[in-house]
């Protein structure tokens, strides 16, 4: 069956992306970029990004996960280690993670080197999460085949009256990463498929090269 999709085009036009405008810290133009999405009335949630590691069958794998916090380091997201994501990282710490804002016309592009946050991080953050989301934490071996949904529910249910009126533990296998980039791409649209591409390559521990790239 064929689906022609040839005529399914958007012309970009909200907006312009110069090097004189942008702010020589890439974590600060992405920190703008950011509010101003997320100060917006869009219902998307600015935050998702789509995190792309090698997997260890060779294969890039591509998922949507949350960004929960960023600051100079790096980007941090929460995860099971035992995902596959946890075990392509495991055996390649090089990652992509990408953010598309369809209603601001706008990508970024970060990619970077990942490791585990500090173990009392992914402690404060696992017991800021609402109560439900800390039981669906322990009750999913993230990424292992189950038989049935049933197998979750019923086990959730038990873990509801188990800690009903008790703090859930976090699961040793869960907790957070930070990426620290190497490099940024801030993506504008434009029109006529003329789009403004500005890349911060990382040069040293505090300075960064700007280029305009050909869209």
């Amino acid at each position: 069956m064929k689906k022609d999709l040839s005529n399914y085009r958007k012309s970009y036009e909200k907006s312009e992306l110069t090097k004189a405008t942008m702010d020589k810290n890439p974590i600060e133009a992405f920190r703008k970029w950011f509010d101003e999405v997320d100060g917006s009335d869009s219902k998307s949630e600015a935050n998702a990004m789509t995190l792309s590691t090698f997997g260890i069958d060779g294969f890039p794998r591509n998922r949507v996960v949350l960004l929960k916090e960023f600051n100079e380091e790096g980007f941090v997201f929460y995860t099971n280690y035992g995902s596959q994501k946890g075990k392509a990282i495991e055996q390649n710490n090089h990652v992509c993670i990408s953010f598309f804002w369809s209603e601001a016309e706008r990508q970024v592009i970060i990619k970077g080197t990942v490791k585990k946050v500090p173990e009392s991080q992914s402690e404060e953050y696992f017991h800021s999460r609402p109560k439900g989301s800390q039981l669906g934490a322990a009750v999913s071996n993230q990424s292992e085949v189950i038989e049935s949904r049933d197998i979750l529910e019923t086990k959730l249910h038990q873990l509801e009256d188990e800690y009903s009126d008790k703090t859930v533990p976090k699961p040793k296998d869960w907790g957070g990463y930070i990426i620290s980039p190497i490099e940024f791409e801030f993506w504008q649209g434009r029109a006529n498929r003329l789009h403004d591409r500005i890349r911060y390559s990382l040069k040293d521990a505090q300075n960064w090269k700007m280029d305009r790239l050909a869209p």
